[in-house]
């Protein structure tokens, strides 16, 4: 589960507690699980997840399972449980064969309420959800019990079969755990854990119109599978003695729940319904928008699965809430993509070169590497003619002290190709630049110096005649702000979205960014790091911006 090349977790308080459960023997062998809900796609909160529980089953020559927590098909759709397999899959989690969902236990969990009723430990309840929230009380006022709460047992087994037969209306009545309306954790005062949707499912169609509620489905569907260390995040620390509570009370095999620090990133939503909402209403172009925080939202955007496993390595696991800086995230990405990406040339503020001395009507070839120094990345042929195109910034006409690329009089280098002066800038009527009128020498093929003069500067650039033009998408972060979430009373998260989140503009590319595959990340030399969009057409490519190549979280990390 841990890609090469990427740091390796270290010892953390799960991992340490599932090897003390080995070398005790409470456990011959670490069964996890991945429980995702089928009501959206998965977001980096749940990559952490996916590393984890398929991470430390791996570690420990164990098993981990994939599970659809699919208990609530008014959200729920099948397109979701395909995208969820597909990212898993690309961050390397196998399931093998253990593919679940809690729908295939829904005549067992069925038959444990059952149970928990003729035990006189859960009744029918005929509150509306509103009143049972009302009676619930406050961390610091007890609950107050429900009038149908000493229904009897054949009472209580009568109307729970009706609700199954559909004799109820939504909302009619609930199936309620009979525990203490008086606890301290309000998650124990008589939770309801059977409700009714006339609602399709869809796996199992109109066959139920009463579903489990998640505290009751999920321990019992870990229990069913042998789960050994069921992991989750922290907010799941109160729901725990529930979890015990059902286990211990039906007398069936007992996972242990361990609660981790979930994943708060700056700049980033890892809310689903926040997620939902910005799909929905249309501030991002679906989930896959390379803004998104969603997994199929980073791979458009060309993130590799080996970064973000890096990534949740170096994060590691905490028992308290707090934030992680964007910049690691980036910092992961660019760390992997500056060794693993070819490198070819891209113009994307383009100004024109005229190289008065080179011939008119020619067009000649440099053999380029496709990563400096290692002839395993092999090479590509570029043309090189007598108009150029080289990014506007590389240009001044009255340069800052330590410029060393193009002005008047200056010399640079283009990349594997000729040495060049520029002599004259040609400005239009309005004072904005036009071209560059520029000399190259001739014995400097290949970028070399003949007589050993030195040349500082080095810039890239696209021959005129030959470059493609191309989309880019230049994405910036979705939010302006660090906590998009923190906002005054009668505002909302949406605000906060920064309205320059996307940029697009026309570039040139060199022949050879053509031919890459959609879904591939290459570096535009001196530029930042694309992936190849499947909107690209044969003759308009699109790629969108992975990674620039300022590395910020060296700065912050030098700060801290």
């Amino acid at each position: 589960m841990t890609p090469e090349n990427t740091t390796s977790p270290g010892k953390d308080f799960i991992r340490t507690r599932i090897a003390e459960d080995l070398d005790s023997n409470k456990i011959s062998k670490v069964h996890t699980r991945f429980p995702p809900e089928p009501n959206g796609y998965l977001h980096l909160g749940h990559a952490k997840s996916i590393c984890l529980n398929f991470g430390v089953a791996q570690e420990f020559a164990g098993q981990c399972n994939l599970r659809f927590d699919d208990t609530n098909p008014t959200k729920e759709d099948i397109e979701y449980v395909n995208a969820i397999r597909e990212d898993v899959r690309w961050l390397g989690g196998d399931w093998g064969d253990r593919e679940f969902h809690a729908s295939d236990y829904f005549d067992k969990l069925y038959a444990y309420a059952e149970q928990l009723i003729r035990m006189g430990k859960a009744y029918v309840d005929d509150l509306s959800a509103d009143e049972i929230r009302e009676t619930r009380g406050t961390l610091t006022v007890p609950g107050k019990n429900s009038p149908f709460r000493d229904r009897s047992i054949e009472e209580n087994l009568d109307l729970f079969h009706r609700m199954r037969a559909g004799e109820f209306p939504d909302g009619a009545k609930v199936l309620r755990a009979k525990i203490d309306m008086s606890s301290p954790n309000i998650v124990m005062r008589d939770p309801t854990i059977y409700r009714i949707r006339h609602a399709d499912h869809q796996r199992t169609g109109s066959a139920w119109c009463i579903y489990p509620l998640y505290d009751f489905a999920h321990c019992l569907s870990d229990s069913i599978e042998g789960i050994t260390h069921s992991l989750c995040t922290l907010e799941f620390v109160n729901n725990r003695e529930l979890y015990d509570w059902v286990l211990e009370t039906l007398g069936v095999y007992h996972p242990k729940q361990i609660e981790f620090a979930r994943l708060n990133l700056t700049y980033t939503i890892l809310s689903k319904r926040k997620l939902i909402q910005l799909v929905k209403e249309a501030y991002v172009k679906g989930w896959d928008d390379p803004r998104m925080p969603t997994l199929c939202g980073l791979r458009r955007k060309g993130v590799p699965p080996e970064a973000l496993h890096d990534f949740c390595n170096r994060i590691g696991l905490a028992r308290a809430d707090s934030t992680v800086e964007y910049a690691l995230l980036e910092f992961c990405i660019r760390e992997y993509l500056n060794a693993h990406t070819p490198r070819l040339m891209a113009v994307l503020d383009p100004i024109k070169v005229v190289i008065e001395n080179y011939p008119e009507g020619e067009t000649e070839y440099f053999d380029m590497p496709l990563y400096p120094d290692d002839d395993s990345f092999g090479k590509r042929q570029v043309p090189f003619s007598r108009e150029l195109w080289i990014e506007r910034d590389d240009f001044r006409q009255d340069p800052p002290k330590k410029f060393h690329r193009l002005y008047p009089g200056n010399e640079v280098r283009l990349r594997y190709a000729y040495l060049l002066k520029c002599n004259e800038a040609i400005y239009n009527p309005d004072g904005s630049l036009k071209e560059l009128r520029c000399r190259y020498d001739p014995a400097s093929r290949g970028g070399q110096s003949p007589d050993g003069r030195k040349v500082k500067g080095t810039i890239h650039w696209v021959s005129k005649q030959h470059a493609i033009p191309a989309t880019i998408r230049l994405y910036e972060q979705l939010f302006a702000v660090p906590d998009p979430d923190n906002v005054e009373p009668g505002h909302t998260f949406l605000e906060n979205i920064n309205k320059d989140s996307l940029k697009e503009v026309v570039a040139y590319l060199e022949p050879a960014l053509n031919e890459q595959k959609v879904g591939t990340t290459v570096q535009f030399e001196r530029v930042g790091y694309f992936c190849k969009d499947p909107d690209s057409t044969p003759d308009r490519p699109v790629f969108n911006r992975t990674a620039t190549l300022r590395d910020s979280w060296s700065k912050i990390s030098q700060k801290q």
